[in-house]
């Protein structure tokens, strides 16, 4: 079932664009342009997480947050022009699980989307070991084997093909591959994840320059073959 997202800005724009934006990345989109209606929403919809402005009309994101605590407990971006560290500050102090600073991008914030509802979220464990084609993965002992061959890899590259192990065939853009490997997606560009690819073909494709393993999408980013053709 698709997450719930609850956008409240008094930008309607700015509203129209996040709302088409992520309704294409899959998720229920909600919206409110102001601190009062936004309450309103949060009691039908019951969203799964709260992207928030700060400045509104009739109420704004700060006294939002003061109210809605009471009843939910629902994760909280804040996404806001201010960019002074006390409202940041404040912001947190409040319950608030994020802060994004206009302007930003969708795809950026996105990733602080699917960040953030992935710690709020109550998964299962982690597999320990995970196996696809012939690459074997043990994450508590820290080794990958291709075969019968041990692979020596970085922290990085091992948190990196953890992530693409772990769902073989799906996509990851590389902001979401940043954020698995750094923790947010702001610490550091997109475009570390294609060295941290580069170095890893070079220690786990036979071929490095026509990989069957790490798969390059273009425009997006990268997935683990679901399947791999074998001779014969």
């Amino acid at each position: 079932m698709a997450k719930t997202i609850l956008v409240v800005d008094d930008e309607e724009r700015l509203v129209s664009l996040l709302k088409a934006y992520l309704t294409q990345e899959g998720f229920r989109v909600v919206t409110a342009d102001n601190g009062r209606a936004a309450l309103f929403q949060a009691r039908q919809e019951e969203p799964d997480l709260i992207v928030l402005d700060i400045m509104m009309p009739e109420m704004d994101g700060y006294e939002f947050m003061r109210m809605n605590s009471r009843e939910r407990d629902a994760p909280i971006i804040l996404l806001t022009a201010k960019i002074e560290e006390s409202d940041k500050v404040l912001g947190l102090e409040l319950g608030a699980d994020d802060y994004v600073t206009k302007p930003f991008s969708p795809r950026e914030l996105t990733a602080r989307i699917r960040a953030v509802l992935r710690r709020a979220g109550k998964t299962a464990p982690e597999p320990e070991i995970l196996q696809a084609n012939d690459i074997t993965l043990n994450r508590s002992g820290r080794y990958v084997k291709c075969g019968d061959r041990f692979i020596d890899l970085t922290p990085s590259e091992f948190d990196l093909l953890a992530t693409l192990m772990s769902r073989p065939g799906h996509v990851f853009s590389r902001l979401e591959l940043l954020d698995r490997l750094q923790g947010t997606a702001y610490e550091g560009y997109e475009r570390t994840i294609d060295v941290h690819v580069r170095n890893l073909r070079s220690k786990i494709e036979p071929s490095p320059h026509l990989p069957r393993y790490v798969e390059t999408v273009y425009g997006t980013g990268y997935r683990f073959a679901a399947e791999t053709e074998t001779e014969g």
